[in-house]
C-alpha cells in the first residue's frame, strides 16, 4: 500500500538543521503516526512521502516555505513587563500563549531589559531549512473515527 490522501502513516524520523543541529527524532520513542493529507505534518515532508511504501527510506530537505515559514520581523515586539502579571521571573527562552487577532499565538521571550520584554511571535523554526531522514514503517486505512477527526488515534497519534 502506498502513501496517499486519507492513509494512516507511521514513520521513524530524525530532523536536523542545515548546520546539523538535532531538532527532533523518534529514536527511542514510538514512530510518528499521522493522517496523510490532513495537514498533520509540515507540507514539505508530507509531499515527499506521497507514493512511498513500508520500508522505504528517504532523506528530504524542506525549505522554510514548506515547513514553518519565513521569519517576519513584525512579529517581534516590545511589551511592558506588566503584561506578564503572575509570572515570578520572566527570562529569555520562556514561551507563552498570547491572544492575537488570528487567535492563540505562541510567543517566545528573547530579551528582558528592565520593565520592557521583547517577544517573538515567529515559530521557533521559522526561516530554518530542515533535513529529514525518514523510514516508513506502516501504511494503513484509517478508522471511520480517525477520518472524521482528521488525525490518528492510539500509539504515535492523538489521545483523547
Amino acid at each position: 500500500m502506498q502513501i496517499e490522501e486519507n492513509k494512516v502513516v507511521k514513520i521513524e524520523y530524525t530532523v536536523k538543521t542545515e548546520e546539523g543541529v538535532l531538532v527532533d527524532t523518534s529514536e527511542g520513542n514510538e514512530p510518528l503516526a499521522y493522517l496523510h493529507g490532513h495537514k498533520n505534518i509540515i507540507p514539505g515532508l508530507e509531499n515527499a512521502l506521497v507514493g512511498k511504501a513500508v520500508d522505504d527510506e528517504l532523506s528530504v530537505t524542506v525549505t522554510p516555505e514548506e515547513a514553518y515559514g519565513e521569519r517576519h520581523e513584525q512579529l517581534i515586539k516590545e511589551v511592558p513587563m506588566q503584561a506578564f502579571q503572575g509570572v515570578d521571573k520572566v527570562e529569555p527562552g520562556m514561551q507563552f500563549n498570547a491572544e492575537s487577532p488570528q487567535g492563540p499565538q505562541l510567543i517566545t521571550v528573547t530579551k528582558v531589559d528592565g520593565d520592557t520584554v521583547t517577544v517573538d511571535g515567529n515559530h521557533p523554526l521559522a526561516g530554518v531549512t530542515l533535513n529529514f531522514d525518514v523510514k516508513v514503517v506502516e501504511v494503513r486505512e484509517p478508522s471511520e473515527e480517525e477520518l472524521s477527526h482528521g488525525h490518528v488515534h492510539g500509539a504515535g497519534g492523538h489521545e483523547h
